[in-house]
């Protein structure tokens, strides 16, 4: 590879594989800068014209360094900071951000090292402010290519790839070697699950699946999603297997009047409505909820959606309720990476009190005798059994009704014992092993049940 990067240097779209680096590195941007969500930030600049002229295969290669850069930010920070004796120079652009691409490429994904660098330093050179850096940045990178085995040798996803907040949160609720597991699970890419309407056997063998213990479909393999069999349908949905227990757990009954609160994107509501319950799905976004009715749309159900602040909602009590709270959504770290690095402790004290509000206007909106499933995808327990301990304290209008772990059995050993000792259900990221590391794994999540008097 030649290290002259001069004015004469080929055009950006000139040359093969620069453009989805570039994507790559403006997501990273995004998250560096400004905390913006991953996804959002990989859609966006997907979609835009330069987005838009590459291959599915590209598209994959952009995500892919994307999320391992974030998913691995702590090890990669660490690799160019212990590098530079006096830190990333200021005033130098986007220079952070098309560092961290490239260390990913070289660390993490199966790039030649040639192209990694190289690349990398095209993209500093068409950067205004950091293009004075090109042998700072090139020198770096060559380095840590050469040293990637010392590197990769301290591998410590708990205690380098973690905020050291969520670290220490986690070993305290539980203990350093469930610490180690969840951040290692959280290490590794997050398959794809599905919920389906009915049959879910024939659905596996239908895309290439297997069928979870929790009745949810696992596809073996990545792909465009709208382009598989019963997708155009609406035979199935996107689901993560954790995020399809609490609504299985209300049980709902054909023909009971049932709100799903805090309901998009619409996965629970679409579970509700498939078992015949007459559900009302509330969110306060009336963009998101419109995507849950374009989604209800294609799955052929029907629900009734209000754009409305659920503590603003007034209605005749309810039978059940699926109360989904906002939260830091750190049960979720394998399949967003971006998690563990926008939120802080102070956003997980707001989302405390925001819970316990809508817990106690939930209650509100039930009639006697009737059943409460709160949830989040959290792995706080500020989040999850704190809520529900204060909670039974302070309101004696409703009482746990516990999950049973031999009424679990159904669900596979490891689920079953995800239930915990006051009845609650408590899933960690590294459960549903797998010989496959593919089809290893679930998101976090909490869910209790509680019945009104």
């Amino acid at each position: 590879m030649s290290d002259n990067y001069g004015d004469a240097a080929p055009q950006i779209e000139e040359i093969p594989g620069l453009i989805a680096r570039r994507c790559a590195m403006l997501a990273i941007d995004d998250l560096l800068v400004r905390s913006l969500p991953l996804d959002e930030s990989l859609d966006r600049i997907l979609s835009e014209p330069e987005g838009k002229t590459l291959s599915e295969r590209d598209r994959g290669l952009a995500r892919a360094i994307a999320m391992s850069a974030t998913r691995r930010l702590g090890t990669i920070g660490d690799a160019l900071m212990s590098r530079l004796e006096k830190g990333l120079p200021n005033h130098s652009g986007r220079l952070e951000s098309i560092l961290v691409a490239g260390v990913a490429q070289l660390l993490y994904l199966d790039v030649p090292d040639h192209a990694a660098v190289d690349l990398s330093v095209r993209l500093v050179q068409a950067d205004p402010e950091a293009r004075r850096f090109i042998k700072l940045a090139n020198g770096l990178l060559r380095t840590i290519a050469r040293e990637r085995e010392t590197i990769l040798v301290n591998d410590d996803p708990l205690h380098r790839d973690t905020p050291e907040w969520l670290a220490q949160k986690w070993v305290k609720a539980y203990g350093e070697d469930t610490a180690k597991k969840i951040a290692s699970a959280n290490m590794q890419e997050a398959s794809v699950d599905i919920t389906v309407k009915e049959n879910a056997a024939l659905w596996a063998e239908n895309l290439d699946g297997i069928v979870l213990p929790t009745g949810s479909v696992r596809l073996k393999g990545r792909t465009n999603i709208t382009a598989l069999p019963g997708y155009t349908e609406g035979a199935w949905w996107v689901q993560d297997a954790a995020a399809a227990l609490p609504a299985m757990l209300l049980d709902a009954k054909p023909g009971e009047r049932i709100a799903d609160l805090c309901a998009a994107p619409g996965g629970k509501t679409a579970q509700l409505a498939n078992a015949g319950a007459k559900v009302v799905a509330i969110d306060r976004s009336a963009k998101r909820l419109e995507r849950l009715s374009e989604n209800m749309r294609r799955l052929g159900l029907s629900v009734e959606s209000v754009a409305m602040d659920a503590m603003a909602y007034q209605s005749e009590p309810f039978d059940a309720i699926l109360l989904d709270a906002p939260c830091t959504a750190t049960g979720t770290i394998r399949r967003h990476p971006d998690v563990a690095w926008t939120k802080e402790f102070e956003d997980l004290q707001k989302l405390a009190a925001l819970q316990a509000r809508l817990l106690k206007k939930a209650i509100d909106l039930l009639k006697p005798g009737g059943r409460l499933i709160y949830c989040t995808c959290s792995l706080e327990p500020e989040e999850g059994e704190m809520q529900i301990a204060e909670l039974l304290k302070a309101d004696n209008r409703v009482k746990r009704s516990p999950f049973n772990r031999t009424d679990m059995a159904h669900l596979g050993p490891e689920l079953a014992w995800a239930i915990n000792g006051q009845g609650e259900l408590r899933t960690l990221p590294f459960m549903l092993a797998n010989e496959d590391p593919r089809l290893q794994g679930i998101d976090g999540f909490f869910a209790a049940k509680l019945v009104r008097s």
